[in-house]
């Protein structure tokens, strides 16, 4: 008899912890955090350089004023009409960007040297009887054209994908321009700096946080200048004689750029 009571106790006792356990909460692992990656930003100071091609555009009138002693003639060079100077062109830049969400603002300048030079020929004309004794009718006489240095102030606007940004760019230009007359009389060369616009645009890529690369265009216009030639004109008492000159100029480039900072740290994903 007491045997039996005591089974039916423990089996009593061990329906009543299934029934306790079976209402105690499940203990399941909580989900290891996930860190994701920060998005890209593009603000910071940032230093480069770049490499590219240049071509340019001289359209050249010839302007001048003969003494009206002169009545028989007066050499003049006749400037020629369109020079077309071009070559490799590559230098530094340095700037600043500010990125708000997926807009981009910032501020770069650069400097460029360049090979950007082109060679003509000028046809000489005059009136006999007074170039005559000096010269034979069809000398020819060159003119020589380069800018050797070349820099830029510019403002940027962009929109960014993550790690590849759009962008459009403009502001003043500088450039410095040598020309060379020759001829039978003689050489003037003359070196002036120029100021003017440019504008275009192009893209970049952040291969690393603080490494990127772009492609670019540019189109620039440094305006007008005269160029009044001394030696290589004929200049009778009270004449003058001198070229008028438009430079504008497109460019194609690529570079690289480094940003300074650290890279943005990741973000814990939360359950």
């Amino acid at each position: 008899m007491l045997r039996q009571f005591l089974m039916a106790t423990v089996g009593a006792v061990a329906l009543a912890g299934s029934a306790v356990a079976a209402d105690l909460p499940s203990r399941v692992p909580a989900p290891a955090p996930v860190f994701v990656a920060a998005p890209y930003s593009w603000s910071g100071l940032y230093i480069g350089g770049q490499i590219g091609y240049a071509w340019g555009d001289l359209n050249s009138s010839t302007i001048g004023y003969a003494a009206p002693t002169i009545t028989s003639g007066a050499f003049f060079l006749d400037a020629p009409s369109n020079s077309n100077p071009q070559g490799v062109i590559g230098g530094v830049h340095l700037g600043y960007n500010l990125q708000i969400g997926q807009w981009l603002l910032g501020l770069e300048g650069d400097v460029d040297g360049t090979s950007v030079s082109k060679t003509v020929n000028a046809a000489t004309f005059f009136t006999p009887p007074i170039d005559a004794a000096f010269v034979t009718p069809g000398f020819g006489a060159t003119v020589h054209t380069t800018s050797p240095i070349q820099g830029s102030i510019r403002l940027r606007a962009g929109f960014a994908w993550d790690r590849a940004l759009l962008y459009a760019t403009g502001g003043a230009a500088f450039a410095s321009v040598k020309t060379t007359y020759s001829d039978y009389y003689g050489f003037d060369s003359i070196s002036r700096t120029r100021a003017g616009w440019t504008v275009g645009g192009g893209i970049d890529y952040a291969v690393t946080d603080n490494w990127s690369v772009r492609a670019e265009y540019r189109y620039a216009d440094f305006g007008h200048f005269d160029n009044y030639l001394i030696n290589s004109a004929y200049n009778p008492s009270g004449s003058w004689e001198g070229v008028h000159t438009h430079f504008t100029e497109n460019r194609v480039q690529v570079g690289f750029s480094y940003k300074f900072g650290s890279t943005p740290a990741p973000v814990v994903a939360k359950y």
